[in-house]
């Protein structure tokens, strides 16, 4: 690993840094002279994300670190698909999830973070929902899953 690359993950964990233009800052500060374009790479490189704090804002964190615990993923899966989940459904070697009317990009998120491995994504519309299997194979099995929820 970078010796920018740790410095990166160390301010990210000692305080909140909150755009580009911080770590920018915090870079030069600590004697890495880096431009926003550079941290921009690092930023995508290393995956980090962006998280709600306490305070309402948003703040750069390492994935490995902004992950729930499975428990609580499949908790708030469960939960959306009780709340919206009107029907589950296949076709055309997908999985069709029909919602309440706004509600699919709330369970198509929900789908997307619980990162079973049978799923390659989601694409979510208002209230439809399309979940790609990786194979197709795999298209039974997230119907099963899906439908336990329900």
């Amino acid at each position: 690993m970078r010796t920018r690359d740790r410095r990166i993950l160390q301010i990210i964990g000692w305080r909140p840094i909150t755009t580009q233009e911080d770590l920018v800052r915090s870079l030069r500060a600590a004697g890495i002279d880096v431009t926003q374009a550079t941290v921009s790479r690092d930023i995508k490189r290393l995956g980090l994300v962006k998280v709600p704090d306490a305070a309402g804002s948003y703040r750069y964190q390492a994935p490995e670190a902004a992950r729930r615990p499975v428990e609580e993923v499949l908790a708030l899966l469960h939960r959306a698909v009780q709340d919206y989940v009107t029907e589950i459904d296949h076709g055309g070697g997908v999985v069709v999830v029909k919602t309440t009317t706004g509600s699919a990009g709330v369970v198509a998120e929900a789908i997307d973070e619980v990162a079973w491995p049978e799923v390659v994504g989601t694409v979510a519309g208002d209230n439809t929902i399309i979940v790609v299997p990786r194979r197709p194979a795999h298209r039974a099995v997230i119907l099963k899953r899906l439908r336990a929820l329900s």
